[in-house]
């Protein structure tokens, strides 16, 4: 007996890519702000939180940002871009993050410090690529919970890749550790999404013996 699809079941079902918005529909900024807001509960390798978010809803930037992002449309014809960009020197908020959890009664002093000086230690030694690896990583975690979250405030969401991304950092003046690694548009539909298949489930799953 198949059971009834929870609510958060039916929403991932019901969210798709839409990549054509009705063009001057606006997003209130406090709206975009709360979903980046709670979508920062992801989790994040030793909690260093490595994402930061760059929202682009101006209609001249977005023109602009068309062009690197390789002519797609809805670049241009969304409400708002949500450029999320992974620091990959984000072992150096180890301690700033840690004492908040001291603050706040989450852990006491000497787990924090033990935290610290692990992240400090262990981060600091790893190459930019394992650092940037991991940050794409993490990035990958919020973004999706980015697109649900605005998916159950109503609007539409597609994820993208694909943009020139040293043009980016080079138009908003990205500090070195700054990497741009994925652009969500966001808005109204102006057409449905199509639907997508998946390959059959016996395909993609294997229990260990």
């Amino acid at each position: 007996m198949l059971q009834q699809k929870t609510a958060l079941e039916k929403l991932m079902d019901e969210r798709k890519s839409v990549r054509k918005y009705e063009p001057g529909v606006t997003i209130p900024r406090e709206q975009i702000q709360h979903i980046l807001e709670q979508a920062t509960s992801a989790p994040s390798s030793s909690n260093l939180q490595p994402w930061r978010f760059l929202v682009i809803d101006d209609q001249e930037q977005k023109k602009e940002l068309r062009i690197a992002g390789f002519n797609q449309a809805q670049i241009e014809t969304s409400s708002a871009i949500i450029a999320v960009i992974g620091d990959n020197e984000m072992y150096k908020n180890a301690k700033q993050i840690n004492d908040l959890n001291v603050e706040l009664g989450y852990m006491p002093r000497d787990i924090a410090d033990m935290m610290i000086a692990n992240s400090e230690s262990a981060y600091s030694n790893f190459s930019e690529i394992e650092r940037t690896n991991i940050a794409h990583l993490d990035v990958g975690l919020i973004s999706m919970q980015v697109v649900l979250l605005a998916k159950d405030m109503g609007y539409e969401t597609v994820i993208m890749g694909g943009f020139d991304k040293a043009a980016f950092a080079k138009k908003y003046e990205l500090p070195a550790n700054e990497l741009p690694m994925i652009l969500i548009a966001i808005g109204k539909p102006a057409m449905p999404a199509r639907n997508s298949s998946r390959l059959p489930f016996e395909q993609i799953i294997r229990f260990s013996s």
